[in-house]
């Protein structure tokens, strides 16, 4: 186990990235317990999903971007590998915010300034690959470990009521009726289930492939998916944390306005009673800005070398990324302060979810070939459990595509 253990907590330090942060909060803070359920799903959805690219990758040898390579034309390609940069950048967007925010509360700097340094935030880190990938892995899994352990402290110095938080996991119609809370729900699956990840899991898997036999093979896929489930379970609880500290502290405070990280963050202090909360607050957002950043390079570079064939150094493609996706933070801010942050937060999550139904059909189209996947072709349930998950994502984006479209101007 403890050999094909990593790749799974390199994916999912992206599912708790400060995406999920902003899309928690202003859940929370507004509709209380409500979205909890939508936290739980998405988390459920993702073990599903990335046990599925994982499959992928271990069975056949070659990733997801890979294989889209080989079956599609070379516009449907080209569109694809499109799609993916949106995304990846859409996800850069929010660490950049979350890693500039994490700077100014924790020591001062100016945020502009802040957004600035995140171009080179996680270099170093990178450069931890060249030793090897278990140091790497070790300095996310301490991180993420960091992470969880704030906000254990949080949850108890929230002390949440126990009868609307289990209500809250229970599935509403409401959200159906409601655009804003439709708004943040997609918000929250896309912050969750990100289309790069699947890219990215398809090739980090094959790093502990078995080509000796079937039963080698076999072994591979259980203990690779086993690695994958406990870290995206982490994850996932750590996304509820955040949402059930935000409605314990602030929608049961009467306090539904709350948006802005910085907003959470400076209220946690006289709400709670302690400067701890704050503290803590802070330094687990610092560190889930900088898991993220990682991943997020990992994967540009995984899309651009699958779909295209063009391999960059990764301090390059950090930077080309990070370029992308600073200019509309510094345009935001620019134009509209610091309070244009966190529309801007919950909007590239929106941007994620959008653009994972063009993950996720190939991913499912790929798994369910016997031709490319042989005796370990999906059986029918897995199967018809990704349909549904991807027909649930379709149908959630189309109905907010459907809304925004008929509203009166």
């Amino acid at each position: 186990m403890f050999a094909f253990s990593g790749p799974g907590f390199l994916v999912a330090v992206g599912y708790m990235d400060p995406g999920n942060w902003a899309t928690d909060l202003a859940g929370a803070s507004r509709f209380g317990y409500a979205l909890l359920w939508v936290v739980v799903l998405s988390g459920a959805m993702a073990m599903l999903l990335q046990a599925l690219s994982l499959r992928l990758g271990i069975v056949t040898g070659r990733d997801l971007a890979q294989h889209c390579r080989d079956a599609y034309s070379r516009p449907i390609v080209l569109g694809l590998w499109l799609l993916s940069e949106v995304a990846i950048v859409a996800c850069d967007v929010a660490e950049v915010i979350g890693t500039a925010i994490a700077l100014q509360l924790l020591f001062g700097v100016p945020l502009i300034l802040g957004v600035v340094l995140t171009v080179v935030d996680v270099l170093g880190l990178l450069a931890l690959q060249r030793r090897g990938s278990r140091r790497l892995e070790a300095v996310i899994i301490g991180l993420l470990a960091l992470v969880a352990g704030c906000f254990a402290v949080e949850i108890v110095l929230s002390r949440p009521a126990l009868e609307p938080l289990a209500a809250g996991l229970v599935p509403s119609a409401t959200m159906w009726r409601d655009p804003d809370m439709l708004y943040i729900a997609i918000g929250i699956v896309g912050a969750t289930v990100m289309p790069h990840s699947l890219y990215l899991h398809s090739t980090l898997a094959q790093a502990r492939r078995s080509e000796l036999a079937e039963r080698s093979t076999r072994a591979a896929l259980r203990f690779a998916t086993a690695d994958s489930t406990i870290a995206l379970l982490l994850a996932m609880l750590v996304n509820c944390a955040i949402l059930v500290v935000a409605a314990a502290v602030f929608h049961a405070n009467g306090r539904t306005d709350i948006a802005e990280i910085e907003d959470a963050y400076r209220l946690l202090t006289p709400i709670l009673g302690t400067p701890f909360a704050a503290a803590l607050f802070g330094l687990a957002l610092l560190a889930a800005g900088q898991n993220a950043s990682i991943t997020a390079t990992m994967a540009g570079q995984v899309v651009m070398e699958g779909f295209v064939d063009i391999r960059l150094p990764l301090w390059l493609r950090r930077l080309v990324t990070r370029a992308l996706a600073i200019i509309p933070v510094i345009a935001i801010v620019a134009w509209s302060g610091e309070h244009g942050t966190a529309r801007l937060l919950v909007l590239s999550q929106v941007v994620l979810s959008l653009q994972l139904p063009f993950a996720l059909l190939p991913l499912l189209q790929f798994t369910a070939s016997r031709a490319r996947m042989g005796c370990f072709v999906n059986p029918a349930w897995l199967t018809g459990a990704a349909v549904a998950i991807t027909t649930f994502i379709v149908l959630i984006n189309v109905t907010l595509i459907a809304d925004y479209a008929l509203a009166p101007a």
